[in-house]
């Protein structure tokens, strides 16, 4: 039967091995749900990378430039971190490049894994539908914030466990932790987040729309996935 792991930090990766696994990147505050909404409303592509300098050169060569730093979008970018820039008719048909705090750092030291995808609650049920058809183990990255634990990300990943509890198994106690805080959060999840720590870093910059819309479930039927240096549509 395939596995399912959760890795509940990046600073936590080296415990796993990714070779042959799919790997679902989770940032639900805010780097992966600004790329499922994002690809899903017209965005051409997304290029992750972990540096400002590597996305500033993008820009220069006509990438539109994402650059978020401890929640604030960095001075001389495009766009910030809400998934709402995403969506805009300025990014229709663009390329992007991105850099966050979290998530694109997570992705970066992925790549040694057979497939990269992109989750969020955006896409949930989309994305544990492809993942119980394909015959590869999957392990959950957990952006977290510069490398500690953080809520939403767990929440997230214990409810893809939850969906794919009948087509994998576990061995591993982050995912029966995961799927557990997801049963008492789940019927009210933006009451929980309010306790969180990112949440209270973005209340302070008026991002509590963006939460609002990150924890809606089943928005949008995409899977982005990692094309060479790209993240696109994957297209079954």
């Amino acid at each position: 039967m395939k596995k399912v792991d959760i890795c509940l930090s990046p600073n936590l990766l080296n415990l796993y091995k990714l070779e042959e696994k799919i790997v679902v990147i989770v940032d639900i505050l805010r780097a992966t749900s600004c790329m499922v909404a994002g690809l899903a409303s017209g965005v051409k592509s997304i290029t992750p990378v972990a540096s400002l300098e590597e996305c500033t050169n993008l820009m220069e060569q006509g990438f539109i430039g994402a650059g978020e730093r401890n929640g604030h979008r960095v001075e001389g970018f495009d766009l910030g971190n809400s998934p709402f820039e995403y969506m805009s008719e300025a990014v229709r048909e663009k390329k992007v490049a991105m850099t966050t705090t979290n998530g694109t750092q997570a992705l970066v030291l992925s790549k040694g894994a057979e497939q990269i995808l992109i989750g969020a609650f955006l896409n949930l049920s989309f994305l544990a539908n492809y993942l119980k058809k394909q015959n590869n183990d999957v392990l959950i990255v957990c952006a977290g914030w510069k490398g500690k634990f953080c809520i939403e990300d767990t929440l997230f990943a214990g409810a893809l466990a939850k969906e794919l509890e009948n087509d994998f198994h576990s061995e591993d106690d982050s995912v029966l932790a995961a799927q557990t805080l997801y049963e008492v959060a789940q019927n009210d999840m933006y009451s929980y987040l309010l306790q969180s720590s990112h949440y209270k870093r973005l209340s302070h910059l008026e991002g509590g729309k963006d939460v609002e819309f990150c924890i809606q479930k089943d928005k949008f039927e995409v899977i982005p996935v990692l094309k060479g240096q790209e993240i696109v549509l994957w297209e079954g």
